[in-house]
């Protein structure tokens, strides 16, 4: 199968239990489900208001999350244009077209498969989506 290599990356948000942020099994990068949530736990798209009032919003929360991707991705020498699988995962399916809208910023028709089922819950009460990524990185 080739080489396997499991990482944690620093400067992004701490795994919230016993698992990487990127897994190399042979040619793939596997990116573990990935929020907008930061390296401090702050979430963006996600703003509380002076009434104390929460504000959500799936645009911010979407690229937050591919640009998280993106990062992850590049810590292994690799890149959105490397995919070849997404999951993601929303918590209301109104909100498809606002993710639909950013998801289309990062990808075209040639880009990777995609899969998008809704979820009753995430890990935190204010994200929106979670996203689980496939890559093709040929070893070298």
């Amino acid at each position: 199968m080739g080489k396997v290599e499991s990482k944690v990356i620093e400067g992004q948000a701490v795994p919230r239990g016993k698992y990487p942020h990127i897994k190399r099994a042979g040619d793939f990068l596997i990116v573990s489900g990935t929020s907008s949530r930061r390296a401090d736990n702050t979430i963006t798209g996600a703003e509380v208001d002076g009434f104390g009032t929460t504000h959500l919003d799936i645009r911010a929360q979407t690229r937050a999350v591919i640009e998280n991707v993106r990062e992850i991705l590049r810590t292994m020498r690799a890149d959105l244009s490397d995919v070849v699988e997404i999951t993601s995962y929303l918590v209301n399916m109104n909100d498809f077209a606002g993710y639909n809208e950013i998801y289309g910023e990062f990808f075209s028709e040639d880009g990777p498969a995609r899969t998008t089922v809704a979820v009753h819950q995430l890990p935190h009460p204010h994200l929106l989506i979670e996203i689980r990524a496939v890559a093709y990185k040929p070893e070298r």
